[in-house]
């Protein structure tokens, strides 16, 4: 078992960097990686729903991890989602993530086909053999999965003494507790990280041990105030900021374009850093979206001034 407080914290969802032509560019994964790392998060995860895995072939993401670990140097702690909709790329992708020297790797459960319970333990369970000296780590994001996981199905994924944690993305904030609760009995180390960047306060409350969340790369400093107000008992002016936090989401979400397009330009004008658009048939960033793109970063500036 390694050290799980290394999970403690926030750790951005990173977003897929491209060049201009579309591509996996190494040199924007890097700079991404840097400019987190000087932000002070605890760690990033790589490969998930942010990074547009999905539209990914298993050679971009294998390139896309391979220059946030040349960029990372040590000094973040990498979970690396490996989920494909195959097995074998799956463990291709562990394999490759344990020899770069991820401190996890993650995954979701297989999608489009729902297949029994017992499938979803075999394919986690083939897929940490493939990185059998890396944390495992269960995505449960029903909403999208199409499947959620049940008390049973991680009871069965706890034989297995690789599976340290679960990150949570269901809206229940009692799953929190269930998984969590389950997870430590016998006094067994297990993590759980919440996933809805808009209850990270709840979540933080109901005994989660960090956050990933698709949101926190445009404002990292707000996430990291947050999760310290939330830390230090201080929840009145955690529920204040966590507020300001949801309004900055539903702008970022409120363009015609893709929510991460948004995050992207949000980044540009804000930071100065540009890591390209996304990948159809997410929608990109266009000049229709500029008013509302403009709201979003008023809003994040404002809350900068308040709390960072």
């Amino acid at each position: 078992m390694s050290n799980l407080t290394k999970y403690q914290g926030i750790f951005p969802a990173f977003y897929a960097c491209y060049d201009d032509h579309g591509e996996v560019s190494g040199a924007r994964t890097r700079a991404l990686t840097e400019h987190l790392i000087q932000k002070g998060v605890k760690g990033v995860y790589v490969g998930g729903s942010s990074g547009e895995c999905i539209y990914q072939s298993v050679a971009d993401r294998k390139l896309v991890l391979e220059n946030v670990m040349d960029a990372a140097q040590g000094r973040l702690t990498v979970i690396a989602h490996v989920a494909c909709n195959n097995t074998r790329d799956s463990q291709e992708l562990a394999r490759h993530a344990e020899k770069l020297g991820v401190d996890a790797i993650a995954s979701i459960p297989p999608i489009y086909f729902h297949l029994p319970e017992a499938s979803i333990a075999g394919y986690w369970n083939d897929i940490s053999a493939a990185a059998p000296n890396t944390d495992f780590i269960i995505y449960n994001i029903p909403q999208l999965a199409g499947v959620a996981l049940t008390m049973p199905l991680l009871r069965e994924m706890l034989k297995n003494p690789r599976v340290v944690g679960v990150k949570n993305s269901s809206m229940p904030v009692q799953d929190i507790q269930m998984f969590k609760d389950e997870g430590t009995k016998n006094g067994r180390g297990f993590v759980v990280f919440n996933g809805p960047d808009e209850q990270l306060i709840s979540g933080l409350i109901m005994g989660a041990d960090g956050g990933i969340g698709g949101t926190y790369g445009a404002m990292p400093e707000l996430i990291l105030k947050l999760y310290a107000l939330t830390k230090e008992g201080k929840l009145d002016d955690a529920r204040k900021l966590q507020y300001d936090v949801d309004n900055i989401i539903y702008a970022l979400c409120a363009p015609k374009c893709n929510m991460y397009a948004s995050i992207k330009e949000v980044l540009r004008r804000r930071e100065g850093l540009d890591i390209g658009g996304v990948r159809a048939p997410l929608a990109n960033y266009a000049p229709a979206d500029d008013e509302k793109i403009a709201y979003a970063v008023k809003l994040i500036d404002e809350a900068m001034k308040r709390w960072a």
